[in-house]
């Protein structure tokens, strides 16, 4: 059973703390990616796990036995590196045999692994070809079959994706997804690219400072994000945050706008509208006064950037062929069930917003 299970996980580094208290349960075959900014503390709780490094203080248990002072060969677990780790000198096969060799396995289970590894990856026509002879997709390919060969209780990836270019990242995170739904294990990934935490993950842990912001499904981090950190990190582009004062059911944003909230928030608060979530029309509508300053063109989609009144930039998405001018004056409208509200000075949610009876249909800033 690949069952994982961390408790009180911590790290110091002499008296800088870089891991705070990580406790997780992760289920067996599920899809667990860890995702945050450089320095967050994800790598570092990956080699915790792979036991690369040891933790200060905590536990962890793979299968139901506690691994916290066994070495890597001894837990269970097969780690995909974001730099291939390949030997140079070996062809594919020997890069896929030699782990198994080490371990003294026996010829014809060799045989049987590495087919099957083989048989899941495409990697038949470039066994006798050595890591030099192959492209960085196909590289990858080799270090998570030499993953698969070993039978693992757990895989554990470390930004596998970052040295690809666009196109084969997009290509080998389907693999990586396919790899998933065929093998049905237990995968715990880490990636600083919230796209491929949304696109492949049963549950995502977002991480900063060392601390887990939030843990959830891709639409829960996306749709009821914990905190401000969450909801600018999750979603692209990330979510808008506007200053705003809150008090008696009624919001006022960017210094004049005002649209009915939760009575629940009072005092200065954050609104955070997802792109999506804005409505615009010319100036001089009743609603968040702007001018375009910004068109973003992606083919099937725009995003606009819009300056409030009060300097505040927000990202609007539109419609490709959407005829705005820069420098055009245009008024922004919130789209009903688009508000999120945040302490301003915690940043912790404290209204889903907008439940149905704090925010009618009509849902403007007037």
């Amino acid at each position: 059973m690949g069952k994982l299970v961390l408790e009180g996980i911590s790290k110091r580094f002499g008296a800088v703390e870089v891991l705070k208290t990580v406790d997780l349960d992760v289920a067996d075959g599920e899809f667990i990616v860890i995702v945050g900014p450089s320095g967050c503390g994800k790598s570092t709780l990956l080699r915790i796990i792979a036991g690369l490094s040891d933790q200060s203080t905590g536990k962890v248990l793979i299968g139901g036995r506690d691994v916290s002072s066994l070495p890597p060969s001894k837990r269970g677990i097969a780690m995909v590196f974001q730099s291939y780790a390949l030997y140079p000198h070996l062809t594919v096969e020997g890069n896929l045999t030699l782990g198994l060799k080490q371990a003294r396995t026996a010829a014809s289970l060799i045989a049987e692994r590495v087919a099957e590894a083989v048989r899941i990856l495409a990697l038949e026509p470039f066994l006798k070809r050595r890591p030099g002879e192959l492209s960085g997709g196909q590289r990858q390919r080799v270090a998570i079959g030499r993953a698969i060969v070993r039978h693992p209780e757990v895989f554990l990836f470390d930004e596998p994706l970052s040295n690809l270019d666009a196109a084969l990242r997009n290509q080998v995170r389907a693999e990586i997804a396919d790899l998933h739904r065929r093998l049905g294990a237990t995968m715990v990934y880490v990636t600083h690219d919230q796209v491929e935490a949304m696109t492949l993950a049963d549950r995502i842990i977002v991480m900063n400072g060392g601390i887990v912001q939030q843990i959830g499904t891709p639409s829960e981090l996306y749709r009821r994000p914990a905190n401000a950190f969450v909801a600018t990190f999750i979603g692209s582009p990330g979510m808008n945050m506007v200053a705003g004062t809150a008090g008696g059911g009624v919001l006022t944003l960017a210094g004049s706008g005002r649209l009915p909230c939760s009575a629940a928030a009072n005092g200065a608060v954050t609104a955070g509208i997802r792109p999506n979530g804005f409505e615009i029309l010319p100036g001089g509508n009743d609603g968040l006064a702007g001018t375009v300053i910004a068109s973003e063109y992606l083919g099937a989609e725009s995003f606009l950037r819009v300056r409030l009144a009060d300097g505040t930039v927000v990202t609007v998405h539109e419609h490709p062929d959407h005829g705005w001018l820069i420098d055009q004056p245009v008024t922004l409208r919130l789209r009903p069930g688009n508000l999120h509200l945040f302490d301003a000075a915690s940043g912790v949610r404290i209204a889903e917003g907008p439940d149905a009876a704090a925010q009618p249909a009509a849902a403007r800033v007037a």
